[in-house]
């Protein structure tokens, strides 16, 4: 009993280094993207960019289906896109004044905006990845896909109840869950891959 109790700390301990190893990379390419595009997807409405999600998730599955791809970008890319897209949402979200010039946003506030939805994502898995055990180790990456496009289904519905829910999740707490499908799947993926 001893000794699985050890080798489950020893995972959740993993999955703490390798999680922040997946967001160093998808936290690179957001800040680079900002650098180069400044920060125009404030523009977006919460709606657009769980449809850019829908997007990526839709593509990842139809390579899943189909074993090639033509475009020469894989699915890790997309993964990492989902990442930034779903902390793009909640900093929409949370935001709510959607204003069209956003050039006086300062590179370091947003980097703060970043890492402060990161960590609470991520303080949200540990809970969660104590209470279930590690379980999405013995999970496909399919399965990732299949959540992701049932949370978008979700959130389309949540959308067109004006945000009311009477018993379930709203946006936020879909978009924090679909950062941590896409960072386990990312982990998932390196170890079968080696990306």
């Amino acid at each position: 009993m001893r000794s699985n109790k050890i080798k489950t700390i020893a995972l959740i301990n993993q999955t703490s280094v390798e999680y922040d190893q997946v967001i160093a990379q998808c936290k690179s390419v957001f800040e680079k993207k900002n650098q180069d595009y400044g920060p125009s997807w404030k523009i977006m409405r919460v709606s657009s960019i769980i449809d850019q999600i829908y997007i990526k998730a839709v593509r990842i599955r139809t390579i899943e289906e189909n074993g090639k791809q033509k475009v020469d970008e894989g699915v890790e890319s997309e993964w990492k896109g989902i990442i930034n897209y779903c902390v793009m949402g909640l900093i929409q979200c949370r935001e709510k004044d959607l204003t069209v010039n956003e050039s006086g946003l300062k590179m370091d506030d947003l980097m703060t905006q970043y890492n402060c939805i990161i960590a609470e994502t991520k303080h949200l898995m540990e809970e969660k990845n104590h209470d279930y055990g590690e379980i999405w180790r013995s999970m496909l990456v399919s399965t990732f896909t299949d959540m992701l496009l049932m949370r978008v289904n979700r959130m389309h519905q949540i959308l067109e109840n004006k945000g009311n829910t009477l018993v379930s999740e709203g946006i936020e707490s879909n978009l924090m869950d679909m950062i941590n499908y896409s960072v386990f799947a990312l982990i998932r993926l390196e170890g079968e891959n080696g990306f």
